[in-house]
C-alpha cells in the first residue's frame, strides 16, 4: 500500500493558492504566497515528529511546553523548490538545507542532475523534498533516488500543486514517501506542465 498523499484543503489556503495561480500575481507576491503555503504544509507534515515534555517558565508561574529531538533536513529542488526551503528555515532556523540542482530535459521530460550538495554523513532523522510542482514526477524521483542511496530512512514530498501522472508515478518508483499538496489538478499538457497549474514556478518566483 502506498503512502498517503495528504491535501490541504484549508479555505484560506485555498484562498491564497487561487492568488498564486493568477496570472497577474507579481513576482514579490507570488514569492509571499509561496511562503504562506509552504509553511501550512511544513506544519501539517511534521505533526509526527519526536518531541519530549518540557515545562518553562512565564512571568507567572511554568508551563508545559515540549521539544523536539528529531534532526530536519530541507532538501530543495533547485531552483523552484528555494523558495520553500527559505519559508521553513524561518519557521525553523535549525535545520539542514541539502540542495539539488536538477533540471528536466525539454525534449525527454527526463529529470538531469547538475548539483548535489549533501552531507558526507546523513545528520537527519526526517528529509523534506521541496519543489513547488509535481508534473511528470521526474523530478521528485530522482531527488528522492538520490537521498535513499545516500542511506536517508525518512523522506516526505511538499509541493503545491501536483498532476495526477506525478503522483502516480512518484507512488510507484517510492510507495513509502508521503506526499503533502495543496491541490491535486486535472492533467499534464503535452509540453509536461499541469494544467491550469500556475505556469512555471522558478519562471514565476524569480521573474525570468
Amino acid at each position: 500500500m502506498a503512502a498517503p498523499v495528504l491535501v490541504l484543503d484549508h479555505p484560506l489556503l485555498q484562498h491564497h493558492l487561487g492568488q498564486l495561480r493568477a496570472v497577474q500575481t507579481e513576482p514579490p507576491a507570488f514569492r509571499a504566497l509561496v511562503a504562506i503555503l509552504s509553511q501550512a504544509l511544513f506544519v501539517e507534515a511534521t505533526r509526527d515528529v519526536r518531541a519530549v515534555p518540557a515545562e518553562v517558565t512565564t512571568p507567572l508561574g511554568t508551563a508545559p511546553s515540549c521539544q523536539v529531538q528529531e534532526r530536519l533536513a530541507f532538501v530543495p529542488v533547485l531552483r523552484a523548490g528555494l523558495g520553500m526551503a527559505e519559508a521553513l528555515l524561518d519557521f525553523w532556523p535549525k535545520a539542514s538545507v541539502w540542495h539539488l540542482g536538477l533540471y528536466r530535459d525539454h525534449d525527454t521530460l527526463q529529470p538531469i542532475t547538475y548539483y548535489n550538495k549533501l552531507p558526507p554523513r546523513v545528520d537527519a532523522d526526517l528529509a523534506l523534498v521541496l519543489d513547488p510542482m509535481l508534473a511528470t514526477g521526474g523530478s521528485a524521483m530522482a531527488a528522492i533516488d538520490i537521498l535513499k542511496r545516500h542511506h536517508v530512512r525518512r523522506i516526505k514530498y511538499l509541493g503545491l500543486i501536483a498532476a495526477p501522472e506525478g503522483i502516480r508515478a512518484l507512488q510507484k518508483a517510492h510507495p513509502d514517501v508521503p506526499l503533502y499538496l495543496m491541490a491535486i489538478d486535472d492533467h499534464l499538457n503535452e509540453h509536461g506542465y499541469i494544467v491550469p497549474g500556475l505556469g512555471d514556478a522558478g519562471d514565476r518566483q524569480f521573474a525570468t
